[in-house]
């Protein structure tokens, strides 16, 4: 997701509190040596940054601090293991991939699908841009799995 999101969906990405998360680093310039710096000290064994003083853990508060992104409320706990997938991605974004391997599509076929949404565009058209849009971002850079 190298651009910004679209105007059109900015209402759409701000009522499931995604629109900080959609707009971080933008406007930016980034300070290379500090991101150098925390790399260098960064443990993945244990999700730390290892400083000369103390560890520094990130914890879900720094993240919702941060990307103000809402964590109260019920947890997700339902079993999914007998989900039609296909189902849930034609109620979700109105059409379903070729292939979905136990839950997960994969990132370019969200990108070449979901590619922009045009200014002429309607509300039914909108809302599941919106929402390709919120699982790039889930996907592309707050929770990368690249395995």
């Amino acid at each position: 997701m190298s651009s910004p999101p679209s105007p059109l969906i900015e209402n759409y990405l701000r009522e499931a509190s995604f629109w900080h998360a959609a707009i971080i680093g933008r406007g930016y310039k980034l300070d290379l040596k500090l991101i150098s710096a925390l790399i260098e000290r960064w443990r993945p064994e244990t999700h730390t940054f290892s400083i000369p003083c103390k560890e520094c853990t990130i914890t879900l508060e720094d993240l919702q601090l941060q990307l103000r992104l809402p964590v109260d409320g019920s947890a997700l706990t339902e079993s999914v293991q007998s989900v039609d997938w296909g189902a849930v991605c034609y109620d979700l974004l109105g059409v379903v991939p070729d292939n979905i391997y136990g839950g997960r599509i994969e990132m370019d076929w969200l990108r070449d699908t979901f590619s922009e949404s045009g200014n002429d565009s309607s509300e039914v058209e909108r809302i599941p841009y919106a929402r390709a849009y919120i699982l790039e971002m889930i996907g592309g850079y707050l929770m990368p799995d690249l395995s």
